[in-house]
Parts: structure tokens; sequence; C-alpha cells
């Protein structure tokens, strides 16, 4: 198993920045999804990492190639 590795910043004004390695496509989704609530759940900004993206996008053009109901 591929070490998971969450990474929280908290700035002096109290904002917060959530880094997540180690979890293939929108996988870190779910797993900050608590920590996301008990830090308020005020997300102002999401970026999904290059590699979290081109996961996204190669399971989504499998689907297509699939089809409908698939």
């Amino acid at each position: 198993m591929e070490l998971q590795e969450v990474e929280v910043f908290i700035a002096p004004d109290g904002t917060t920045r959530i880094e997540v390695r180690g979890v293939a496509g929108a996988g870190c989704l779910d797993l900050t999804e608590d920590l996301e609530k008990a830090l308020g759940g005020k997300i102002v900004e999401r970026e999904l990492t290059a590699e979290a993206q081109a996961v996204i996008q190669q399971r989504n053009e499998e689907q297509l190639r699939r089809g409908p109901g698939s």
C-alpha cells in the first residue's frame, strides 16, 4: 500500500490549506471530507493537483468510450 499523506497549513489569519499526497484521482476529496468539516466546512477554493486531474480525465475518457449505461 502506498503512503498517503495529509498536510494541514494554518496561516496566522486562520486560513487553512490542506495538501494530499499519495492518493489517486479525486480520492483526496473523500480523504479530507471530515477534516474540512471539522475546520468549518467553508471551502473558498479547491485546486486539484495535475496528477489528480489526469486520473479523473482518464476515467472520463474511458466512460465515454464504453458509452451510456456502462
